[in-house]
């Protein structure tokens, strides 16, 4: 098992920053000066459609549309790119570019834009990824996934609502499940502070823990007491030889100091 913690670092705002900045100013520039990018999006079975696969999650029809992509992504990357440091990249491109081919095979023929089909890439793959790993904060990852966006499973479906690409969505959460299977499965190993709190750990080779017995009580063994009462022996010793025993403390000088002789 490998050991992982999970810490904050710039990507875990910079990617949904900069992600959303260009959605939002591909979506300005199109009002703004009437440029009808949306035929740079997915067109199936044509091969001039195929440039949406690249253009496609960039185009939003309106406010709405935009405004709704734009929470679930607000929400989903910073997720990804947290819990997932070293596989985001491969996640996001090949979300990218395989749900728009997904798209592209099954489409009807029509326009296909925007970038609900990334969404359903990360909800899935989030998801599937926390349940596969059995590790409790990525499963909990995959619950927060669930409450939020459980809903929209309905709308990979036809006829669900009108003018909504399901197809954009089924691909979309197609490809999440297969990345979410495909890469090769992590283990994790909660943070331990102490090392009896690791799985493996033996109190019979703690020097602390073996002064307690079988039943938790504190019983120090013998041979500690009798190595304890060996050291008190060398450090004092009695003389018996006077009418009045007592004990004398008996310690060496240090080799460098001069010996001195008192007399009374």
């Amino acid at each position: 098992m490998q050991e992982k913690k999970f810490e904050y670092h710039h990507a875990v705002f910079l990617v949904p920053f900069l992600s959303l900045l260009a959605i939002w100013a591909v979506y300005f520039l199109n009002w703004k000066y009437f440029l009808q990018l949306n035929e740079y999006g997915i067109y199936p079975r044509t091969l001039s459609g195929l440039k949406g696969v690249l253009f496609s999650p960039f185009l939003h029809g309106d406010i709405s549309h935009i405004v709704n992509n734009s929470i679930a992504l607000l929400v989903l990357l910073p997720l990804l790119v947290f819990f997932y440091k070293d596989r985001y990249v491969q996640v996001l491109l090949l979300g990218w570019l395989l749900s728009g081919l997904g798209t592209w095979l099954i489409g009807r023929p029509s326009f296909h834009i925007g970038a609900s089909g990334l969404v359903y890439v990360l909800t899935s793959f989030l998801f599937f990824s926390g349940i596969r790993a059995k590790y409790y904060r990525l499963m909990a990852v995959s619950f927060i996934v669930v409450v939020i966006y459980g809903s929209s499973v309905w709308y990979m479906f036809p006829d669900v609502k009108e003018g909504v690409s399901w197809e954009g969505h089924l691909s979309g959460f197609l490809i999440g499940v297969l990345l979410a299977f495909g890469f090769e499965k992590q283990t994790y190993e909660p943070y331990y502070k102490y090392d009896w709190q690791r799985p493996d750990f033996d109190a019979s080779k703690d020097a602390f823990m073996k002064h307690f017995d079988e039943n938790g009580h504190f019983n120090p063994k013998p041979e500690e007491e009798e190595q304890l009462q060996q050291v008190q022996e060398d450090t004092f010793f009695t003389s018996s030889s006077l009418p009045l025993s007592f004990k004398i403390h008996y310690q060496e000088k240090p080799a460098d100091e001069t010996e001195t002789e008192t007399k009374e």
